[in-house]
């Protein structure tokens, strides 16, 4: 027996004497040696434009240093992720380069919306409410989504057939652990500012740098600041329901959008009159303190039913309301609703926004209405919120006194256009920047459309006491740059950082009918935005549970101040208090 080889198949065939490779066999060997290497081929020219992709992504949405070099490091640590659990370079680029577009595309519609980038939060917090109102206002991104996936699955089946190459674990785990090493120690030594989210660019490392600071705030202190621990307790609530010592009033409380006197902005020109809408039935001009400027109105939703302060959450406070549903049910529509009071939202937004309903309901909000309930998908005039509120009080008023949370929302930002322009045809500008003016035409809206809520409330109701509270959430986005015009960008984000109250400062009113406020002493020049509470269950005469009892001692010892007062230690005690006695849960 002899062996002969085949020089053109290189292989060996066994047999008697010489002989030849069939032709069917070496046709079929040559074309795998082919395939193989042009597999081969076709892999570095994906890895090459993967990395090029990447790399185009970089230069165009990355500005500066440190956000290039995060972007870098966390390009490093997907891949390598990938690469440890699938060892296939091609595919895990591949994926990697997906999740960044992702966070790209996510990020650039969030700003869309709401003029802030996405951040690690985002992906911490997310829950149903978020991806019902995302499908709400979005309805075609579920048909994307399909779409995409539709598209992306079979291209990933076709690069993982044409990937030959494999990466060993110990390499993949090694690059791993030193891109995370590296980003972890760039996102500390380089904090993410908290005003840098509302610039657009830098998408992917702004979200795995804020991924960084949120995991390590929240590993440490949690979402909610709180004192450890205090030698006091809240008395335990009475079994019993409140009894007010005289008729109650029914009490609507007004959600102002964006409403603040703008003479204290220099060189603002406004009506004779302009100023009367911010004084209350007793003359007085009153001032709030608000927790955001120039958005975040939930900030303030969150300190008026709450009675606390959105910013005892830190870097979580964009997210209160979200974290706060079903974790805080203290707040004003519960102490009202235990003194006999049935409680009603009017809400301008779909109910998921924020988790809006979710939050209302935790602090005793009976009724919600958002903005299908109330038949509408755009924002309207205040009016149409009022003409609602007046509806309810037809129906309910005979069952007992009434609370009614009216949200408006036609000041809102931007005021680059002129808005329902057929509602003040003979609306005269006064002559300042176009924003201003369009602002001022807005408030003169809400200015008449108020006047006109307190007269039918005279006319529907005669002999119906009311009580009627109104705030403004917070300045205008303009206003910041306008009030210290000799300052630069820094100059105002170290105001805002700091909290300087002039950024922050708008007004609240009081105002009554058929109706005597019973005591005002809670009611003083300037607020902060959780006293509020205080003000409206003092003014109708209704008596006060312990823990608000507690807050008003708090308002009298800071006068007007909460978070801001002792650098926040009475804020942390009181949520220690409310902590301790059930009130607060899980943070």
């Amino acid at each position: 027996m002899t062996a002969v080889r085949v020089p053109d198949a290189n292989v060996v065939i066994a047999g008697h004497g010489p002989s030849a490779m069939p032709p069917s066999l070496a046709s079929l060997t040559s074309r795998w040696a082919a395939g193989d290497s042009l597999r081969r081929r076709l892999a570095i020219a994906l890895i090459a434009a993967l990395q090029l992709c990447a790399l185009g992504l970089l230069l165009w949405t990355e500005i500066g240093i440190v956000p290039k070099l995060a972007f870098c490091f966390t390009w490093g640590l997907l891949n390598f992720f990938w690469l440890a659990v699938l060892r296939r370079p091609v595919v895990s680029a591949a994926l990697s380069l997906a999740l960044l577009v992702i966070v790209i595309l996510l990020s650039r519609l969030k700003y869309e919306m709401i003029l802030m980038t996405v951040s690690f939060l985002d992906v911490m917090i997310i829950n149903a409410d978020t991806v019902s109102f995302l499908l709400a206002i979005k309805p075609e991104l579920y048909r994307k989504v399909i779409i995409a996936l539709s598209l992306v699955l079979p291209a990933l089946a076709l690069i993982w057939w044409i990937d030959p190459f494999r990466v060993r674990l110990r390499t993949a785990a090694a690059g791993l652990i030193a891109c995370t090493a590296a980003l972890l120690g760039i996102s500390l030594a380089f904090p993410q500012e908290e005003w840098d989210s509302f610039v657009s660019e830098g998408y992917v490392s702004k979200f795995v740098r804020s991924g960084v600071t949120a995991i390590a705030e929240l590993s440490t202190r949690g979402y909610m600041d709180s004192a450890a621990a205090v030698t006091d307790r809240l008395r335990t609530l009475p079994n019993e329901v409140c009894v007010p010592r005289r008729r109650p009033p029914h009490i609507i409380l007004v959600h102002d959008e964006s409403s603040f006197d703008i003479r204290a902005l220099p060189g603002v020109k406004v009506g004779a009159d302009y100023g009367d809408h911010f004084r209350s039935f007793d003359g007085k001009r009153r001032h709030f303190i608000s927790e955001s400027t120039g958005g975040a109105s939930w900030y303030a939703e969150y300190n008026v039913l709450a009675g606390l302060s959105a910013r005892s959450f830190g870097r979580f406070a964009y997210y209160v309301t979200q974290i706060a549903a079903g974790r805080v049910e203290r707040g004003l529509p519960a102490a009202l609703h235990r003194c006999g009071y049935r409680t009603f939202s009017i809400y301008p937004a779909l109910g998921a926004f924020m988790s809006a309903r979710n939050f209302q309901t935790s602090t005793g909000m009976q009724r919600f209405l958002d903005q299908d309930a109330l038949g509408t998908n755009r924002i309207e005039p205040d009016g149409f919120y009022y003409d609602a509120a007046v509806r309810m009080i037809e129906r309910e008023r005979e069952k007992g006194p009434m609370f009614l949370f009216v949200y408006l929302a036609a000041n809102h930002y931007p005021w680059n256009h002129r808005w329902r322009p057929e509602l003040a045809p003979d609306w005269k500008a006064p002559g300042n920047a176009p924003d201003v003016d369009e602002y001022l035409r807005r408030q003169s809206m809400s200015f008449s459309a108020y006047a006109e809520l307190l007269d039918r409330l005279r006319r529907q109701f005669p002999g119906e006491p009311f009580l009627l509270v109104r705030y403004g959430d917070h300045q205008p986005d303009f206003a910041s740059v306008m009030l210290e015009p000799a300052l630069d960008e820094p100059g105002v984000n170290q105001r805002l950082m700091t909290y300087d109250p002039r950024y922050y400062t708008t007004y609240y009113a009081i105002d009554v009918i058929n109706f005597k406020p019973a005591s005002l002493s809670s009611a003083l020049d300037t607020i902060e935005g959780p006293y509020l509470p205080l003000v409206v269950q003092e003014a109708a005469g209704l008596p006060l549970d312990p823990s608000f009892a507690e807050q008003k001692r708090i308002l009298e010892r800071c006068k007007g101040l909460f978070y801001a007062c002792a650098g926040g230690a009475e804020a942390r005690r009181f949520n220690r208090l409310l902590i301790d006695a059930g009130l607060i849960k899980g943070l």
